[in-house]
């Protein structure tokens, strides 16, 4: 095996939130496996397809939404089970049979209370009309079947490690944090190399996806605070109240919209390093790669250095600076003292993640 390919094996085994994906799989799996042991070997229900498949529906990424959603999918394969049963009864096996039971099934599916579950309802209607619908014994076989894998497809997502979402959140939150650090090191070097205004639109542009980022981080957020909902582990409790990253992604927000508006400054007509003068562009960008340095390794006492940096230079420029670029100066110093601020206290709350798993491919002795 390369040392490229152990690497990323050896990266993804020791990734909890792989691992986490990979038990969701196989809780997945073992529910469905499940739920027709107990319905074909133990009660042996007579074509217990239908055991199998709502256990699959049942077994959502948190225990909250597996019975939120599970309720209504639930309540969809029973109404599908009843309009089959319906249909067959009235119209028989035939193309008109299947026509009315897809039309009314797409219908009722539209209806708010079953959460826009038309393919469910369509599904399951179709694999109960088409395997057997002649009776009231097979009416109740079915409805038999679905509370069975029901049963055992919330006991299996409730028992057997209840899915926590917090690590997907948190690496979510240290990669926003991660790239304005990067950001920021790029603006600084560029401005040494006095960038042109096509680093800067670039520089604009890398802002924007790092609100998407803080989106998608927001979404994360809030599916962690979901999947502590009914969770009986004791490490969800923290997170049925996130506090703490709540205002953690306020203040990235606020850091990445400071650094959009420095960036903004920089790109203006009259913010080009050869019109600040050297006693203001030396320390300034200085200050900005060290805060994008300190921002990227998670370090608080290297911020906070950084602040009070700022409020030496800034005193100094006060009392002995008379240059008509002011204005640019004083922007340049409050966006980045604001960026300094935000990022301090992200930097405190590291490492938000937790460590990574201990294992790795076992290495072969020579």
């Amino acid at each position: 095996m390369s040392m490229r390919l152990r690497e990323r094996v050896d990266e993804r085994l020791g990734d909890p939130i792989w691992w986490n994906d990979v038990l969701q799989l196989a809780k997945t799996v073992l529910a469905a496996v499940a739920a027709w042991v107990v319905a074909s070997s133990v009660l042996d229900v007579p074509q217990p397809f239908l055991a199998p498949w709502a256990a699959l529906l049942v077994v959502h990424a948190t225990v909250y939404r597996t019975f939120s959603k599970g309720t209504q999918q639930v309540a969809a394969t029973v109404v599908a089970v009843l309009l089959a049963t319906a249909v067959g009864e009235t119209l028989g096996l035939s193309t008109t049979a299947i026509t009315v039971l897809l039309v009314v099934a797409l219908v009722l599916g539209s209806v708010p209370w079953l959460g826009a579950e038309a393919t469910t309802i369509a599904t399951t209607g179709l694999v109960v009309l088409t395997t057997g619908f002649d009776d009231d014994v097979m009416l109740i076989s079915r409805l038999y079947d679905t509370a069975i894998g029901v049963g055992v497809g919330l006991l299996v997502n409730v028992i057997v490690w209840p899915p926590l979402r917090r690590r997907t959140a948190a690496q979510a939150l240290d990669r926003i944090d991660d790239g304005i650090g990067e950001l920021l090191l790029d603006m600084a070097a560029g401005l040494r190399d006095a960038a042109p205004d096509e680093d800067v639109a670039a520089w604009i542009d890398r802002t924007r996806d790092l609100d998407e980022d803080l989106d998608q981080a927001w979404a994360l957020v809030r599916v962690a605070q979901e999947s502590a909902r009914m969770n009986p582990r004791r490490s969800a409790r923290p997170m049925k109240n996130p506090k703490e990253w709540l205002g953690l992604l306020r203040r990235m927000e606020q850091a990445v919209a400071e650094t959009r508006s420095l960036a903004r400054t920089l790109g203006g007509q009259q913010a080009h390093r050869a019109t600040w003068g050297e006693a203001f562009a030396v320390p300034w960008i200085s200050m900005l790669r060290d805060t994008g340095q300190a921002a990227s390794d998670a370090d608080p006492a290297a911020l906070l250095d950084v602040r009070r940096r700022l409020e030496e230079f800034s005193e100094d420029l006060r009392s002995t600076d008379r240059s008509p670029e002011w204005p640019i100066y004083g922007a340049l110093i409050i966006n980045l003292r604001n960026i300094v601020d935000a990022m301090g206290e992200v930097a405190d709350a590291n490492p938000i993640g937790g460590n990574r798993l201990p294992i790795r491919i076992p290495q072969r002795r020579a």
